[in-house]
C-alpha cells in the first residue's frame, strides 16, 4: 500500500517544513529547539528522604565512635590469622628412617602466612628506601622471649614503626607465643615467615627459606635495621648477615642480657639505628714521660669496659722517647680486641708510635703532633676519642658515648639541624674549673620541660652545651676534625707570616693544658661550635686522677745545671725535721682533684627523663667564659670574632671578610693566596700604614727561611701516602 505524501495532510502548518523558522544566518532560534520544551518538576519522594537521613545518621555514629587507640590489625599480622590452606602433619619421606634425619624435607618452599601481613603494612611507607621501619627477627623461641619486650618498648616510644618476624622451625602459633611470654598490649606488626613443613625442614631448606623471606620483606618493608639475638640458629645468622651486606643495612646483634643493659636502644629512631654498624671510633692517647702507672690504669679501664657486642674502637698510643719497662711489658702483652672465644681470626686494632726527638716541644710542634695522629677516612662516620693518661673510664663509658653519638649525629629528626652543625663533639668529663684553671665551672641546674611517655624522672640534671674544648676525655666528630686539621695547617703558617704581631699560642687557656686546646678553642669561638657535657651529680663517665699529674711537653721547664747560680735547695736543720711543700701548690692540686666514682649502674637508671635524650635546641648553652648565653647572641659573637680573626690573623682585606665557607675546610679564614690578587688591583695591604713593601719583603724572607709549603698540607706527597695507609687500615676493620 502506498505511503501518504504527508503525515499531517490536513494541516498545512503542521506539515510544513521547518525552513520558515530559521533565522537569516541559517540557525534555529534557541527558544524553538525541540529539546528545550519545559517539563514539570520531579516530585520529591518522602521515602527516599527518610532513607537518606537514616543513612547519614548511621555514618555519623560510626565515625564518631570509631576507636582511635588501636594498633596494627592483629588479625592480618599473624594474630590469630591462620591460612586454612597450610598443610598439617609431616611431609612424605623415604621408608628408611635414620635417627640423624629429623630434619629431612627439602621440598618447594611456601609461605602461607607472610603475604597477608606484608600487604597490611602499606601505610608504613615500606616502598621507600628511607623510612621508619625497624625489624626484629628471630628463629629461636628463646631469642623471641628476650627480644619481644624490647620490641614492645620501642613501639611504645612511637619513634619507629616496629616489626617482628618469626623465621624458625617451631610451629607454635604467634598468639600462643604471646601468651607464654606475657605479651598483652604491644603496638608491633607481627609477621610469620616460617615455611611450610618448617618442623621437618633441613638446614639447607631453612637457610633458603630465611633468604627468600628476607627478600619478600625487603621488597615490601625496606627495613632500616635488623635487630637479632647473638645466640641464634646458624642457618638464620648466616643469611641475616648476608642480607645486611647485600642491602647495606646494619645488623644489631644484641647480647643475652640486652633487656637489662641495652634498653636505651629502644629510644633511638631508625636514622640512628641505621648508623649502628657504620660508626667508627678511634681512641688516641698521648703518653707523657714517667706516666706508666696512669697509662696502664687507663688501658685497663678500656679493656674492662662493656662494648655490648659492637666493633671495638681502634687504639693508638703515642709514647714519648723514653719509656719505662713496666709500660713496655704491658703493651707487649696487650691484645686488642680480645681473642674470639669461638676461634675466629684475630685482627689487631692497636697502633703504637714512639717519639724520636727528646726535650721540650714548641706549642706548634705539640699541637701538630696531636692533630696528625688521626685523620678520618670517612668524615661522616669516623670520629676520634682523645684521652689523657690521667683518665679512668667507667665500664659503661661506651654505652653513654655511643648512645649520644647515634642520637645527636644520625637521628632522622635532627641530623640536618643548625644545632648539630654547631656541635663539635661530646665530652666524657665534667671539669670543675674553666680553661683558665682559676674560675669554677658551674653547670646549669635547671630541669627541662617534661614530655609524654618519658616515665619516671630522676634527680640528675640534663646535659649542657659549652663552647669550650676538653683535653682529658672528649670525642670530636670526623668532619669537625678535618676542619681543625685545615685550620691548624694555615694557622701555623699565619704564625710565621705574622710573627711581628701574632703570638705563637692562643691565649684563654692555662699552661697546665696542652697547647692544641687553645687552637681548638679559637676555632670554636670563630664558628660558634660547642661540646656536649654530662652533668651527673655523683657518678661520672670519666674521672681524672691528678696525683700523678705531668705537665704537657710544651710547658715543661728544661733541667738547669747545678752551679753557683743554681744552688740545690737547703736541707732541714735536723734529720728528724720533715720536708714541707709549697702551700700554693697544695691548694692548686686540691682544686683539680675533684674525683668522682665512675658509673657502674645501668645507663637508664641515672639519665633524666627515663633515658630520653633531650633535643639540642632545648639544652642550656654556656659561652667559653662559663656564662649562660642564648643561641642568637652566640651567633653574633662568633661573627664578630671571626671577622676580627680574618682581618688581624688571616690577613683578609675588607672585601674578603665574607668569603664562602667550605664544609670541613678553614680556607675562608685566611687570605694568603688572595694577597697577590689584591695588590694587582692596587688595594695594597690593609694591615700596616706606611711603607708596606718593606713588610712584604720581610714576610717573604721569613717564609723562605721556614720553608713553608706552597700547597695545602694534605696535598703533599708524603701526606697522601700516609692518608692512603690510614684508608687501608680503616678498610681492614
Amino acid at each position: 500500500m502506498p505511503l501518504p505524501g504527508r503525515i499531517f495532510a490536513g494541516d498545512e502548518e503542521l506539515g510544513k517544513k521547518n525552513d520558515d523558522y530559521r533565522s537569516h544566518d541559517g540557525t534555529i532560534p534557541i527558544q524553538q529547539w525541540p529539546w528545550m520544551i519545559s517539563k514539570p518538576a520531579p516530585r520529591i519522594r518522602r521515602k527516599r528522604v527518610i532513607l537518606g537521613l537514616i543513612a547519614a545518621i548511621v555514618l555519623y555514629l560510626f565515625f564518631k565512635n570509631i576507636p582511635t587507640d588501636l594498633g596494627p590489625d592483629q588479625s592480618l599480622n599473624g594474630i590469630p590469622f591462620v591460612n586454612p590452606d597450610a598443610p598439617t602433619g609431616p611431609p612424605p619421606r623415604s621408608a628408611v628412617k635414620s635417627a640423624a634425619e629429623d630434619h629431612y624435607f627439602n621440598g618447594q618452599i611456601r609461605f602461607y602466612s607472610l603475604a597477608a601481613s606484608l600487604q597490611n603494612i602499606a601505610r608504613t611507607m615500606g616502598y621507600r628506601e628511607v623510612n621508619k621501619n625497624v625489624l626484629f627477627a628471630v628463629a629461636d623461641l628463646q631469642s623471641a622471649s628476650r627480644l619481644m619486650p624490647m620490641a614492645c618498648e620501642m613501639a611504645r616510644w612511637n619513634r619507629n614503626t616496629v616489626h617482628f618476624v618469626f623465621m624458625g622451625r617451631d610451629s607454635l602459633p604467634i598468639n600462643d607465643i604471646h601468651t607464654v611470654n606475657g605479651i598483652a598490649e604491644c603496638n608491633v606488626y607481627w609477621h610469620d615467615a616460617r615455611p611450610d613443613y618448617s618442623q621437618w625442614s633441613s638446614d639447607f631448606r631453612m637457610e633458603a627459606s630465611v633468604n627468600a623471606a628476607l627478600g619478600h620483606i625487603h621488597s615490601f618493608m625496606h627495613p632500616q635495621v635488623y635487630i637479632v639475638d647473638e645466640r641464634e640458629e646458624a642457618f638464620f645468622m648466616k643469611q641475616i648477615r648476608a642480607k645486611g651486606i647485600e642491602t647495606g643495612k646494619s645488623i644489631v646483634e644484641l647480647p643475652i642480657d640486652a633487656a637489662s643493659r641495652l634498653m636505651w636502644i629502644t629510644r633511638l629512631d631508625s636514622g640512628s639505628l641505621r648508623a649502628w654498624a657504620t660508626t667508627y671510633v678511634d681512641i688516641v692517647i698521648h703518653a707523657l714521660p714517667e706516666s706508666s702507672g696512669s697509662l696502664i690504669r687507663l688501658l685497663k679501664s678500656i679493656e674492662a669496659a662493656d662494648y655490648f657486642g659492637i666493633r671495638r674502637p681502634h687504639l693508638t698510643v703515642e709514647l714519648p722517647e723514653g719509656v719505662d719497662p713496666p709500660t713496655m711489658n704491658f703493651l707487649q702483652n696487650l691484645v686488642w680486641p680480645p681473642l674470639d672465644p669461638a676461634g675466629g681470626i684475630h685482627k689487631s686494632q692497636v697502633t703504637i708510635r714512639r717519639r724520636v726527638l727528646r726535650g721540650k716541644m714548641s706549642p706548634e710542634e705539640a699541637s701538630a703532633q696531636l692533630v696528625e695522629s688521626f685523620y678520618p677516612a670517612r668524615p661522616r662516620d669516623s670520629h676520634v676519642l682523645l684521652l689523657s693518661p690521667q683518665v679512668e673510664l667507667s665500664p659503661l663509658y661506651y654505652h653513654w658515648l655511643f648512645y649520644n653519638i647515634l642520637e645527636y649525629k644520625y637521628s632522622s629528626y635532627g641530623s640536618d639541624s643548625l644545632e648539630i652543625e654547631e656541635l663539635m663533639g661530646i665530652s666524657l668529663e665534667l671539669p670543675s674549673l674553666q680553661l683558665d684553671d682559676l674560675k669554677p665551672l658551674v653547670p646549669p641546674s635547671e630541669k627541662l620541660g617534661s614530655e609524654p611517655h618519658q616515665g619516671t624522672d630522676t634527680s640528675e640534671p640534663p646535659p649542657f652545651l659549652w663552647q669550650a674544648p676538653n683535653g682529658n676525655a672528649a670525642l670530636y666528630f670526623g668532619d669537625k676534625w678535618m676542619e681543625l686539621h685545615s685550620y691548624l695547617t694555615q694557622r701555623i703558617s699565619a704564625n710565621h707570616a705574622n710573627n711581628f704581631t701574632t703570638p705563637t699560642r692562643p691565649t684563654k687557656t692555662s699552661p697546665r693544658h696542652p697547647a692544641w686546646l687553645g687552637y681548638i678553642l679559637e676555632l670554636m669561638r670563630i664558628r660558634g661550635y660547642s661540646l656536649l657535657y654530662p652533668s651527673f651529680s655523683s657518678d661520672s663517665i670519666a674521672t681524672v686522677h691528678n696525683e700523678l699529674y705531668q705537665p704537657p711537653r710544651e710547658s715543661m721547664s728544661p733541667a738547669l745545671p747545678l752551679d753557683s747560680d743554681n744552688p740545690p735547695p737547703p736541707l732541714p736543720d735536723s734529720l728528724h725535721e720533715a720536708f714541707t711543700a709549697n702551700p700554693n701548690i697544695q691548694i692548686d692540686y686540691k682544686s683539680h682533684n675533684l674525683e668522682r666514682p665512675v658509673l657502674t649502674t645501668p645507663l637508664l637508671s641515672i639519665l633524666p627523663n627515663a633515658g630520653d635524650l633531650p633535643e639540642l635546641a632545648t639544652l642550656p648553652l654556656l659561652a667559653y667564659s662559663g656564662e649562660k648565653i642564648t643561641p642568637t647572641a652566640s651567633v653574633k659573637q662568633a661573627k664578630v670574632f671571626a671577622d676580627n680573626f680574618r682581618r688581624d690573623t688571616g690577613r683578609c682585606h675588607a672585601s674578603l671578610l665574607t668569603k664562602q665557607i667550605i664544609p670541613m675546610r678553614a680556607d675562608d679564614l685566611f687570605c694568603f693566596d688572595d694577597e697577590e690578587t689584591e695588590e694587582e688591583r692596587g688595594a695594597g695591604s690593609p694591615f700596616v700604614a706606611g711603607d708596606n713593601s718593606l713588610l712584604q719583603t720581610a714576610i717573604e724572607q721569613a717564609v723562605e727561611e721556614e720553608d713553608l709549603p706552597s700547597k695545602p698540607f694534605h696535598e703533599k706527597e708524603e701526606t697522601k701516602a700516609e692518608f692512603q695507609a690510614h684508608l687501608d687500615r680503616q678498610g681492614r676493620r
